[in-house]
């Protein structure tokens, strides 16, 4: 099979990572890449939401299945894109349609599914610059802190913490009256804060059943003990040591079982990953968002500790056979650290030589913002490598990242040095 894996990051490296090492991969391209998939396949400089020169790859490499590694090209609706053209419409997309990818293109979308299936959430209301004063009363109505969540994408900028309400209606105001995030702040979508441990959940489906991934836990915040600016994330473990087989079977039939029978009940195609954003408050994990793909960095930890041969597996959701396919997890603990520039997540420099990065011997790296110059590796974003190892346990997968952490050079590095401190 030639396989096509769309965007840039750390979740794309290792999804090519993992799909390279299958006996059914032929050719692998990715659009556009980076310098870490540059390894293992052939990258083509192509926008993933270009789906124009998408099509025209497609055809010219006969490409049997193209796999959507970031939200955007989904929400734009390359899965109907495929579909309605009769020569794609044979190749398999793994990805929802551009209905199903409203569970993240869209906040109030996502809670009114959630509200018709049952499916535990925080307290809500949406409102719009027609009913900003309705939303003022709202908020006198709940508890600080204040959550507001932009209504669309909104590059993991778009959700606000406020600890007075004054910050919150100051903030509303910026949202539907300025505009403070585009078109994507038009709806605002205000929730009750709810206190508790934040995990993520992965599952893969062909939109009937479904297979439950390793569980994972990231960490946003740039400053150790979880403070400062919100980031895309500076490292994660997996799996959740706090989920035992109770708390997960509660989770499986509470929460990821409704949302796969809502999307059939409601007529949604939805294939591929779906991540499903919890906290756990006190004994009861609620669903604070969906996203249509894979997490990243939850990715670095969550694809390596799949044994079995994930191609094989995403290729049952299009032949049928998805059902019978295995999926075998490691009993090993994972862990990522992420190396980022320095000034991120606000401004950085980009076309930084990068270092030592080849011989890190116990880990995988896999990369996110670089980018191959003649035959130098150079920076070319806010989030650079991930570092990913293995141990028994949380503790020691760390520990070898954390070594690598120091061995790894380019002007301006930076990381997390307390990823898992809570647990």
């Amino acid at each position: 099979m030639n396989i096509l894996i769309l965007g840039s990051g750390g979740r794309e490296h290792t999804l090519a990572w993992k799909i390279a090492q299958s006996s059914s991969c032929n050719k692998l391209f990715v659009a556009p890449g980076n310098a870490g998939t540059s390894l293992i396949g052939q990258n083509i400089n192509i926008a993933a939401t270009d789906f124009k020169s998408i099509k025209e790859l497609a055809i010219s490499e006969e490409i049997s299945m193209v796999i959507v590694g970031p939200e955007d090209p989904l929400v734009k609706g390359i899965f109907d894109f495929f579909q309605s053209d009769e020569k794609l419409k044979h190749i398999s997309v793994i990805g929802p349609s551009k209905q199903g990818a409203k569970l993240e293109g869209s906040k109030s979308f996502a809670k009114e599914f959630m509200q018709r299936n049952n499916i535990p959430t925080a307290k809500y209301r949406s409102f719009t610059k027609e009913t900003i004063l309705d939303g003022y009363d709202f908020l006198k109505s709940l508890n600080g802190p204040y959550v507001l969540k932009a209504d669309g994408l909104a590059a993991g900028k778009g959700v606000l913490i406020l600890n007075t309400l004054k910050e919150a209606k100051q903030e509303l105001e910026l949202m539907l009256l300025e505009s403070k995030f585009g078109k994507a702040s038009s709806t605002v979508v205000i929730e009750e804060f709810l206190d508790g441990i934040e995990l993520s959940v992965f599952v893969i489906t062909n939109g009937e059943s479904y297979k439950i991934l390793p569980s994972a836990k990231d960490y946003k915040r740039i400053g150790e003990g979880d403070t400062g600016l919100n980031t895309g994330g500076m490292g994660a473990v997996s799996p959740v040591p706090f989920i035992d087989r109770f708390f997960m079977e509660k989770i499986e039939q509470e929460i990821i079982k409704p949302s796969i029978e809502g999307l059939k009940k409601e007529s949604i195609n939805y294939q591929g990953f779906l991540f499903i954003g919890l906290i756990k408050v006190g004994s009861e994990p609620k669903v604070i968002e969906y996203n249509v793909r894979m997490g990243d960095p939850e990715t670095e930890v969550v694809i390596p500790r799949i044994k079995s041969d994930l191609l094989n597996l995403l290729k049952g959701i299009d032949d049928g056979t998805f059902s019978e396919k295995d999926l075998n997890i490691s009993e090993d603990a994972a862990a990522t650290v992420m190396l980022v520039s320095k000034g991120y997540p606000e401004k950085y420099t980009k076309g930084v030589a990068i270092t030592n990065f080849e011989n890190c011997e116990g880990s995988i790296v896999f990369h996110a913002g670089t980018k191959l110059d003649g035959d130098i590796t150079k920076t070319n974003g806010g989030r650079v490598m991930a570092i990913t190892s293995f141990g028994k346990n949380i503790e020691q997968a760390l520990a070898r990242s954390y070594v690598n952490a120091v061995q790894i050079n380019f002007k301006g590095k930076n990381y997390r040095k307390d990823i898992g401190f809570d647990l």
